[in-house]
């Protein structure tokens, strides 16, 4: 398929929002670096009473600052922000895209404090969120309609461990009228595979959500 074809096909958006990048100065970076930093002395701290109570009554106080900047779905920087780990958002996880192309898509990272599960291993439920925006990333990189994930299926290798850099790579394999099948792996950076998974995603029809 050539690369008009794909982007013709990729303007097909069923019921989604068409979602631009949001051009975001290093404060809005800053920031999500701090609030991940946040999360992850959430899980791993045990504070005193007294200063709990203090941090609680800040974190509110932050919240109220925040509050009347809420804007709709698709203009918060959130997401958006491309160049930046996990794309700026809290949700994703702080992975940075080494390539994307029709080929396939690449993603480097770690999973941090904040993504343990037990026993210095990231949890499990981590991974199918890595793999599933991994194959969302795949699809809009080979030029295929926006869809929803039908199944995704994960083979754990080995343990996934945290603070460890790591490497995901996927593309698709074949299409079939709406749906297309992909793949990805996940390793470390001897080559281990600690997992890999396979996906069904279905092109929304007009006006599906």
């Amino acid at each position: 398929m050539s690369d008009d074809a794909r982007k013709d096909e990729y303007s097909h958006h069923g019921g989604f929002p068409k979602f631009t990048p949001a051009n975001v100065g290093p404060e809005w970076g800053r920031l999500v670096e701090a609030l991940r930093t946040l999360q992850d002395l959430a899980v791993s701290t045990a504070p005193t009473q007294e200063l709990t109570e203090k941090l609680a009554e800040q974190v509110e106080a932050m919240n109220a600052e925040l509050a009347p900047f809420r804007v709709p779905e698709g203009e918060s920087p959130a997401g958006r922000a491309i160049d930046l780990p996990g794309r700026g958002s809290l949700l994703m996880l702080p992975w940075r895209i080494e390539k994307f192309d029709a080929e396939g898509v690449r993603s480097r990272g770690v999973f941090r404090r904040y993504h343990l599960g037990g026993n210095g291993a990231a949890h499990g439920g981590t991974l199918p969120l890595l793999f599933d925006d991994m194959f969302g990333l795949i699809q809009h990189a080979y030029g295929r309609p926006i869809s929803r994930t039908a199944y995704l299926h994960i083979n754990y290798r080995k343990i996934t461990p945290l603070d460890t850099e790591l490497v995901v790579e996927g593309s698709v394999d074949r299409v079939e009228g709406r749906k297309t099948f992909i793949s990805a792996v996940l390793r470390d950076l001897d080559g281990n595979v600690l997992a890999d998974s396979d996906a069904l995603m279905v092109q929304l029809l007009e006006g599906q959500q």
